[in-house]
C-alpha cells in the first residue's frame, strides 16, 4: 500500500497511524518533498475515478489566490496547477492493489 501525505498535516498523521494499527505494510512519501509529476499524478487522478476538481483543497491559499471557485479551467490546466502547487491536492491519498482513497476517509473502508 502506497500512502503518499504531508508530513505536518494531521488528517494525514491520523490516517497513517490508523493503518499502521491494522498491521498493514505502506510505502509513506511526502509528496511536499518530494514532489508528483504531472504524469504520476494524473494517473493516480485516473485510478481515483474522480474529476481533478474533486481532489482540489478549497482551504489551500492557492485556491483563494488562483481564484479556482471562479476560474474555468480544463483538467490538464488543473493538474498541472495541482504539480506547482502541492497544496492544492486533497490529502492523504492512499494506493492499494483494488482502490484509490483520496482526502479524509474511514481507512477501515480499505480493501
Amino acid at each position: 500500500m502506497k500512502v503518499f501525505h504531508k508530513t505536518s498535516c494531521i488528517t494525514c498523521k491520523k490516517a497513517i497511524t490508523e493503518i499502521e494499527r491494522m498491521k498493514i505494510d505502506i510505502d509513506e512519501r511526502d509528496f511536499f518533498k518530494d514532489p508528483f509529476s504531472e504524469t504520476e499524478l494524473k494517473k493516480i487522478i485516473e485510478m481515483s475515478g474522480k474529476k481533478p476538481s474533486e481532489l482540489i483543497r478549497k482551504r489551500d491559499k492557492m485556491y483563494k489566490e488562483l481564484d479556482l471557485e471562479n476560474a474555468r479551467k480544463t483538467d490538464h490546466q488543473i493538474i498541472k496547477l495541482m504539480v506547482k502547487y502541492p497544496g492544492l491536492i486533497l490529502r492523504p491519498i492512499i494506493v492499494t492493489e483494488t482502490q484509490t482513497l483520496i482526502g479524509k476517509m474511514n481507512v477501515h473502508d480499505l480493501k
